[in-house]
């Protein structure tokens, strides 16, 4: 998950763009760039599991599947650490990159479940997202101490996630899933609010890199949120690859 530092707005009302038209127009960006790679993802994980050899290829391969996770672990702390750095062109491509790897791992889920309940799970996803990313813009209450207690619920989810790695208990697995939907819940409203301090923080002219981060921040929570509730939801099939 990109965590991103909250900057003050001082000195903003000088500028040519009003606090209000910036903080919109920067809002746009992210949601516009987060939806290119909610398709980039679908499109690319629906030709994968289209393709058995590709499937076989990967699931076949771990050192090949390990280099994917890397190789997105690698973007998501490249786009983060480096957003001041950044041109906006690289941030792109960068992003585009990490949702089409992300499509390859997914296309993955696809074969696990049936489409209807993907398709079920991913409307549930849209709906409490957009929800809580609702909330999150438009409450004037800060949500910085509740974004403290979800931060620790992620360390706490990612430790559990790999004990069940190793340790498969069905218990332990229905715990890790109720615990994902709840955190990443909450961070869609959390990140939605931090993206106007992002608006804010970011240089006139130079937001380009800055949306890209912001997009990312929204996307995983997305597609983390979609992961947990596929598992209460969805409706798994068997398949030979």
């Amino acid at each position: 998950m990109a965590q991103f530092e909250a900057f003050p707005d001082a000195g903003v009302g000088g500028r040519s763009l009003g606090v209000d038209e910036r903080v919109t127009a920067f809002l746009r960006g992210v949601y516009g760039w987060m939806c290119i790679g909610l398709i980039v993802t679908a499109l690319t994980a629906s030709f994968i599991a289209g393709s058995p050899t590709v499937i076989r290829a990967i699931a076949t391969n771990r050192l090949l599947f390990w280099a994917l996770i890397l190789a997105q672990l690698g973007i998501v702390i490249a786009l983060s650490a480096r957003v001041q750095q950044l041109a906006a062109s690289t941030a792109s491509l960068l992003f585009v990159a990490y949702s089409a790897l992300t499509g390859v791992t997914i296309a993955f889920v696809l074969l696990a479940y049936t489409g209807e309940s993907v398709a079920a799970t991913f409307v549930v996803t849209a709906g409490m997202f957009g929800a809580m990313a609702a909330y999150g813009t438009m409450t004037r209450r800060s949500l910085a101490g509740f974004g403290q207690f979800l931060f620790m619920g992620l360390i706490g989810l990612v430790l559990a996630s790999l004990v069940g790695l190793f340790w498969q208990n069905d218990g332990l697995q229905f715990i890790i899933s109720f615990v994902g939907v709840i955190v990443f819940t909450g961070l869609a409203a959390y990140d939605a609010q931090r993206l106007k301090a992002m608006a804010l923080a970011a240089p006139e002219g130079a937001t380009g890199a800055y949306t890209i981060v912001g997009a990312l921040a929204l996307y995983l929570d997305f597609i983390n949120l979609f992961l947990f509730l596929l598992r209460f939801m969805g409706n798994r099939r068997s398949r030979d690859w």
